[in-house]
């Protein structure tokens, strides 16, 4: 009886387990649900949102302040490599996406069509001209910090790829890489106060994106000077007002960003008091967070809260990095990832043009 008893408790297990049609990983005590996998066939879905607006000029919000009549120019014109995708940062992330995809999946559908119009885009004499841009009189703050962050995560990535396109690639973008990392040193020691929104000009966002390009180039000037107003800025926050997130257009949490951002640049005693302070009930383990919800994807600023709850993912699981006591985070960035996910292809190109860039980068963030 007692055998009988065993085989019936393993027919149960097993009828359980083929019961879950869902991916499942185990974290430390936590089981995740529902685990969304960034895998050749999602990466040729996504590669199809950077391809189609690339080379789209049109519709374009430029954003530039105009000197005079000579200054009216079309957007390829002004910007000969990130002239597609509605706006400057946007093309830049969207350059940024297909080499993320390339680098990861070498097989992927459209590969050479991805390569070659990354070499046509970053050429020697664009970037040139995306260069002189900045030193006009007018637009020397143009992009001020999200347009730089994600050149700097353009740089950082190519840095990674380890092909021969890459260095050829990298070497063309290291002028305007250089130039952004200049105007990083030089505008952070004017910033009194760090910016707090949801949106571009986010200062916790900018400096987690060039916090990574330093490290991964080594570049000990710029590592220094962010980890420095880092502290200065945000080191004696306390209680961040988590529930009044999301505002109305929100792509990117405050309170989250700057969480994250702490965790790169503090020690690990350090980090443990302050996000004790900051926000004590990320520990918990029955923490949860409401996903940012869509009325209108047709609408360019409601569709950001599909932003928001991509970005909410990579920063909730950078916490969560190396972290036991905070690995359930991870399943609220996957709840968060997989309300947004199956709506960003096919959809309106209000969304389309920029949200495949934060897609991959929060699935990037799950741990392989």
């Amino acid at each position: 009886m007692k055998y009988f008893t065993y085989i019936l408790l393993a027919l149960v297990i097993f009828s359980c387990n083929q019961d879950q049609k869902t991916p499942v990983k185990e974290t430390n005590k936590f089981i995740l649900k529902n685990v969304p996998q960034l895998q050749l066939e999602e990466a040729n879905r996504l590669a199809e949102l950077p391809l189609a607006c690339v080379g789209t000029e049109y519709p374009n919000k430029l954003g530039q302040t105009l000197g005079d009549e000579n200054d009216l120019k079309s957007p390829k014109e002004l910007h000969p490599t990130f002239y597609g995708c509605f706006d400057w940062h946007s093309a830049v992330h969207g350059h940024w996406s297909l080499v993320s995809l390339l680098r990861q999946f070498p097989e992927l559908a459209r590969k050479q069509e991805a390569q070659d119009w990354l070499l046509q885009s970053i050429s020697k004499e664009n970037i040139a001209q995306e260069v002189a841009y900045f030193d006009g009189k007018h637009n020397k703050s143009y992009e001020r910090t999200y347009g730089w962050a994600w050149v700097l995560k353009l740089a950082e990535e190519l840095k990674k790829w380890d092909i021969p396109i890459a260095r050829e690639l990298e070497n063309n973008l290291q002028p305007l890489t250089d130039l952004m990392v200049e105007k990083y040193i030089d505008f952070l020691p004017k910033l009194n106060y760090p910016i707090r929104v949801g949106e571009h000009p986010n200062t916790a966002f900018g400096l987690s994106f060039a916090y990574d390009y330093a490290i991964v180039a080594n570049h000990k000037q710029l590592q220094e000077v962010i980890e420095m107003r880092a502290r200065d800025f945000y080191s004696n926050d306390v209680g961040c007002p988590l529930t009044w997130e999301p505002s109305g257009f929100d792509f990117l949490s405050p309170c989250l960003e700057e969480a994250a951002l702490m965790k790169r640049v503090l020690s690990d005693d350090e980090f443990t008091t302050w996000i004790a302070q900051f926000l004590p009930q990320l520990k918990a383990s029955d923490f949860s967070m409401p996903v940012g919800e869509v009325s209108d994807r047709s609408d360019g600023k409601l569709v950001h809260l599909d932003g928001v709850n991509f970005s909410r993912a990579w920063s909730l699981n950078y916490i969560a990095k190396d972290r036991p006591e905070y690995s359930h985070l991870q399943q609220v960035a996957i709840n968060h990832i997989n309300n947004s996910l199956p709506n960003i292809v096919g959809d309106s190109y209000e969304g389309g043009h920029w949200l495949g860039s934060f897609a991959i980068y929060a699935l990037n963030s799950l741990e392989k």
